[in-house]
């Protein structure tokens, strides 16, 4: 019997694009004029947290090349529609570098913040799909927001009260 096996690269490419096509499906479902919406004082606004699933996708390319600077990455647009092809570019951009990595880059080790103001040591690869847990957890934050600015949340892992699947 023949077995099917996978890489870990092709694996996170896998996942990447999958996460990635239900962000961009999230964000384009949010009112553009709702993107000032805080749910408490502590909160960020949505145009600020929504920035943060780019950031996530932009972040990996420093993180593959070994030069994470936390910090270092540009503020939000102020405009939505800028902030949405802003992923897009970032995704294709990110997509692109991913696809050149090799098991040396996913195997070598990089300084990162691992808790409150606290750095340690992670491979690469792991810190691959840290980024993308975060991605899937600031989304989970913005599906909140998105259902409380009037929007109709779409599917993510399973149907919705909008998009039912049955």
């Amino acid at each position: 019997m023949a077995q099917n096996t996978m890489t870990e690269k092709d694996a996170f490419l896998q996942a990447f694009e999958r996460e990635f096509q239900t962000t961009l499906k999230v964000l384009k479902a949010y009112p553009p004029a709702k993107s000032e919406l805080k749910p408490a004082e502590k909160s960020k606004p949505a145009r600020e947290l929504a920035w943060m699933l780019v950031l996530n996708q932009m972040v990996l390319v420093p993180t593959l090349e070994g030069k994470l600077e936390p910090g270092s990455l540009p503020p939000a647009p102020k405009d939505w529609s800028d902030l949405v092809a802003a992923l897009e570019k970032a995704h294709r951009e990110t997509t692109a570098r991913l696809q050149g990595a090799t098991d040396a880059e996913l195997n070598g080790v990089i300084p990162i913040p691992t808790g409150p103001k606290q750095m340690g040591q992670m491979r690469i690869g792991d810190a691959l799909w840290f980024f993308l847990n975060d991605t899937i957890h600031h989304r989970g934050q913005f599906s909140i927001y998105l259902r409380m600015a009037g929007g109709k949340l779409p599917s993510i892992y399973g149907p919705t009260a909008d998009e039912p699947w049955f």
